[in-house]
């Protein structure tokens, strides 16, 4: 895919997580319970959390926002090995594109060092838009959706993109597998069943899950993944992260 202005760079797999911990007060003695949201590399496409009630007529109307999203398969393989869904973990190349002048407003291969961006489909790391457009592709499929300003940035813009803008996504998948925090793979990890996670079952696991995919690395490489995520996930800071710790899909979205 060509990126205009972007520079080229060797595209790596380097999958690190990034959360926040959302207080939430529920009366009672008054301590706040948290509630664990997702940030991603993407932070330049994120907008405000997509919020909106949608009961009776709500429904109708997200119905039709939806139907608004123009989906065109730009390329795809002739074997899918996996199709994405929402709570699957993507790699991804991307371009943004204003609908109105076609003027590009991002553009991936230049931003993070040129990495493809990892986020979580349909959890809202990225735009209502893309959440959506992204769903069912297949590793190496291409495509250009068309989005709507209301399940994109919506009356306020973002950055270079205007209030009430229709933008347009040129997008390459390089991979897609199972969501990093669904609790099938905590199970994988957790060797002894003791419901928390050691630094060296973590570390064991990122070999693996690299080496099935043909992508062996050095030590490093995986230490400094692994201490990157007790960095973010191991909140009381005890060197384990307990199934509480690890679980983000305690969500308002879902």
């Amino acid at each position: 895919m060509d990126c205009g202005y972007c520079t080229d760079s060797q595209l790596a797999l380097h999958c690190t997580f990034s959360f926040r911990a959302v207080r939430a007060d529920r009366g009672g003695a008054g301590r706040g319970k948290k509630r664990r949201a997702v940030r991603s590399g993407m932070e330049d496409l994120q907008m405000s959390r997509y919020s909106s009630g949608i009961n009776g007529g709500e429904a109708a109307v997200a119905d039709e926002l939806n139907s608004e999203i123009k989906i065109e398969v730009l390329f795809k393989p002739e074997e899918c090995t996996q199709k994405s869904k929402r709570g699957d973990l993507m790699n991804v190349h991307y371009d943004g594109f204003l609908a109105k002048d076609g003027s590009q407003f991002y553009c991936s291969r230049s931003d993070k060092a040129g990495h493809p961006q990892w986020f979580v489909l349909g959890i809202g790391q990225v735009i209502k838009g893309l959440d959506i457009g992204m769903t069912d592709m297949c590793p190496g499929e291409k495509r250009k959706i068309t989005v709507p300003s209301a399940l994109a940035f919506g009356e306020k813009g973002k950055g270079p993109v205007p209030p009430n803008a229709t933008v347009i996504f040129e997008v390459e998948v390089y991979a897609v597998s199972r969501g990093p925090r669904s609790m099938e793979a905590f199970t994988e990890m957790d060797l002894d069943k003791d419901k928390s996670l050691t630094k060296a079952e973590v570390k064991e696991y990122l070999k693996q899950d690299y080496e099935k995919r043909g992508k062996k690395h050095d030590e490093p490489f995986y230490q400094k993944i692994m201490d990157d995520i007790f960095r973010k996930s191991d909140h009381d800071r005890d060197g384990l992260i307990s199934a509480k710790e690890y679980n983000i899909y305690q969500h308002d979205e879902l």
